[in-house]
């Protein structure tokens, strides 16, 4: 068979800040290199932190000084561990873009550094009052060694159409950081697996429950392209998991069922995608 290592990576974010965080990220460095990974996913929000806590008003500073330029050191130091390991990298960061926060996801290329990202397109509940809306021009489907790799983040994996667009895209890895911790979660992995035909990497964050009140307590896993589940779910526990994958199955998996070819039904329904960058101000020279 020939095959790719795959993995997510299990980590939390650090009480501690940004810094402490992405030194805990780059301790697995060696880790990762060794375990031949092609791809590795890493949780949602990791570096920045999920917004938890007095975030709004006197709190907001503290929280948008956590947040990471893109681009800006922390994300020259997670290309650094890319081309350090040979592995792409899809990281969730908090990403600070003037004043405004998003919650966004990394595209790193071992060879080529910072190749894309993802803003979430719809915040959910507590994460409306920091997080800005992303809009159709960062929805990027990158290419890797292990295939081409999107990025849907949490509950963005409850969004139908959203979906139906990224395997209209041809995503092979379907990378979903999250912090959703529920045995919940691990239907809804499956069920994406299972109708897209394609490999996910779930990556949750895990917290010791010495670092906070309700921490989350992770649920990484690898699922293939029917549903069945290839690696985990890790739980209680940091580290990295990982998967060998074959991209033939996709081709057999597909032979049944291809939600955006063969079982398509475009005479009866279609999607519109708008990929335009929406921004506020526009300037004109003329």
């Amino acid at each position: 068979m020939a095959g790719f290592v795959v993995g997510v990576l299990q980590v939390g974010t650090s009480p501690e800040g940004t810094a402490a965080t992405l030194e805990r990220i780059l301790g697995y460095e060696r880790e990762i290199a060794e375990s031949g990974a092609a791809l590795v996913v890493l949780p949602e929000a990791v570096l920045g932190g999920y917004p938890r806590g007095r975030v709004t008003g006197s709190g907001f500073p503290r929280y948008a000084a956590a947040a990471v330029a893109v681009p800006g050191p922390e994300v020259d130091a997670l290309a650094g561990l890319s081309a350090r390991t040979g592995a792409s990298l899809v990281v969730g960061v908090v990403e600070r873009a003037g004043s405004m926060l998003y919650c966004t996801a990394l595209f790193l290329d071992p060879a080529e550094g910072l190749v894309g990202t993802h803003r979430k397109l719809v915040p959910t509940a507590r994460e409306r009052l920091v997080w800005g809306r992303g809009d159709g021009s960062t929805m990027p489907v990158v290419p890797t060694a292990a295939g081409l790799a999107g990025a849907v983040i949490c509950w963005e994996n409850m969004m139908p159409l959203l979906r139906a667009a990224m395997y209209a895209k041809g995503v092979e890895l379907w990378c979903a950081p999250t912090v959703d911790d529920r045995e919940a979660w691990l239907a809804s992995m499956r069920h994406v697996a299972g109708e897209g035909r394609c490999f996910v990497l779930s990556a949750c964050q895990y917290e010791p429950p010495s670092d906070h009140d309700d921490p989350f307590l992770g649920g990484s896993v690898v699922v293939g392209p029917l549903g069945d589940v290839l690696a985990g779910p890790l739980r209680g526990a940091a580290g990295l998991l990982t998967a060998t994958i074959d991209p033939d199955d996709l081709v057999a998996a597909r032979c049944d069922l291809d939600v955006s070819g063969h079982y398509a039904r475009p005479d009866v329904f279609a999607l519109s995608v708008d990929e335009t960058a929406r921004v506020g101000v526009t300037f004109r020279a003329d």
